[in-house]
C-alpha cells in the first residue's frame, strides 16, 4: 500500500490508493513528473506548460481556454490483450447466452461466444458498444453502475492477476495532476462507453463523471413503480472515436483544447483538431514498445493500432513517448 494522507484515504477505497499516491507525491511538493525520465519528451511537456501558463509570455493561455483531452484505453491504462471495457462485456455475453440462441449466428456475439478475438476486434468501438447495448438494456443508469462499479473492483487482469486499476500508467496520472495544478481543465475523451468509465474514473484518475466524453447508447426517461429513471436501451447513440472524437469535443466540452493525449490512430483526429487550433498547442502519441514492462505492439494490433500516428507525428510536431525509453515506471508500485 501507498502512504497517503488521511483525506484521501477516507475519500479514496482501496483499490485506486496506487493513483492517489501520484496525486499525493505532487502535493507534496516532489520533483515535477517523477516517473518521467529526463529527455526530450519530458523537456516539450513542461516547456508547453511554462510557455502557455506564466503571464507574459507570447503563448499565454487564459485558465478559462486551458483545456486538455486524453484518450483513456491504452492512454491511462493499458488495453491489451484487450480492451477492458470489452472483458466486462464478454463477461456479460456468456452469461446470457443461453437467453439469446440468435447470438450464435450474429455478430459480434458470434464471434465473443466462438473465442474468436480477432473478429471481435474487427467489430471495432461500434461492436464493443453493441455488446454492451445488448447485455444491459432495460436497466436503469443507476443499476448500470452499480454492475460496473462492482466488476472492476472484483475482476482480475488475465495476465497479471491484479485489478484492471493496477494497470493504470503512473507517468499518465502524474500528468494528469501536473496540468491540473496549473489550471488546466482535464477531460477524457475515449471511445469507450461514457457510462462505463464515469463510475471510476474520479477514483482512480481524478477526474469526474462531468469530464467525461466517450461512446454512449440511447437512453429515455421514464417512471418506473413511480419513481423516475434514466433507461437503457438496446440502440447506439454517438460512437466517440476516430473523426467522432473532435465532434464529442465540440459537442460535450465545447471548447477547442490546446493539449490533447493519446496512443492510437483512433486519436488522430483528436489530436488533428486539438493542434490545427489558433495559438500555441500540442499532441502526445503514447507508443507501446515496452514488451518486459508492459507491452509492444503498433502497426499489427488489434487493439490500439498505430501507423499512421507513427508516420506522421514528426512532420505535425507531436511528441511520441516511448515507454521504453521515457518512463521510469510504468504502473504504480
Amino acid at each position: 500500500m501507498f502512504e497517503i494522507s488521511r483525506r484521501s484515504a477516507l475519500k479514496i477505497v482501496a483499490f485506486t490508493a496506487a493513483s492517489s499516491s501520484v496525486r499525493h507525491a505532487l502535493a507534496e511538493g516532489t520533483e515535477t513528473l517523477p516517473s518521467w525520465a529526463e529527455g526530450d519528451a519530458k523537456a516539450r511537456i513542461l516547456e508547453f506548460v511554462a510557455a502557455t501558463t506564466t503571464k507574459g509570455s507570447p503563448d499565454f493561455v487564459e485558465p478559462a481556454a486551458r483545456i486538455a483531452v486524453f484518450d483513456n484505453d491504452g492512454t491511462l491504462w493499458g488495453e491489451q490483450p484487450m480492451y477492458v471495457q470489452l472483458a466486462f462485456a464478454l463477461d456479460r455475453v456468456r452469461q446470457l447466452a443461453p437467453q439469446h440462441p440468435e447470438w450464435q449466428t450474429t455478430e459480434p456475439f458470434k464471434s465473443v461466444l466462438s473465442g474468436d478475438m480477432a473478429g471481435v476486434a474487427a467489430s471495432g468501438e461500434r461492436g464493443l458498444l453493441e455488446l454492451v447495448a445488448a447485455t444491459h438494456a432495460g436497466m436503469s443508469a443507476e443499476e448500470f453502475e452499480k454492475i460496473v462499479s462492482d466488476w472492476i473492483e472484483g475482476s482480475r487482469h488475465p495476465t497479471s492477476g491484479k485489478p484492471y486499476t493496477a494497470h493504470i500508467f503512473q507517468p499518465m496520472v502524474e500528468l494528469i495532476d501536473y496540468l491540473k495544478a496549473n489550471e488546466f481543465a482535464v477531460f477524457i475523451v475515449s471511445g469507450g462507453g461514457v457510462e462505463f468509465m464515469r463510475p471510476w474514473t474520479e477514483r482512480v484518475y481524478g477526474i469526474p463523471p462531468e469530464n467525461v466524453v466517450g461512446s454512449s447508447i440511447k437512453t429515455k426517461y421514464e417512471l418506473r413503480d413511480g419513481h423516475p429513471a434514466i433507461t437503457r436501451l438496446p440502440e447506439i447513440d454517438f460512437i466517440d472515436d476516430g473523426p467522432g472524437k473532435p465532434v464529442g469535443i465540440h459537442k460535450f466540452i465545447g471548447r477547442r483544447p490546446i493539449a490533447a493525449f493519446g496512443n492510437s490512430d483512433g486519436d488522430f483526429e483528436m489530436l488533428e483538431w486539438t493542434t490545427a487550433g489558433p495559438g500555441r498547442s500540442f499532441g502526445l502519441i503514447v507508443h507501446h514498445d515496452d514488451a518486459q514492462r508492459e507491452n509492444a505492439y503498433d502497426r499489427d494490433s488489434h487493439f490500439g493500432r498505430l501507423a499512421r500516428g507513427l508516420d506522421e507525428a514528426s512532420a505535425r510536431g507531436w511528441t511520441i513517448v516511448s515507454i521504453k525509453n521515457d518512463w521510469k515506471v510504468v504502473y504504480p508500485e
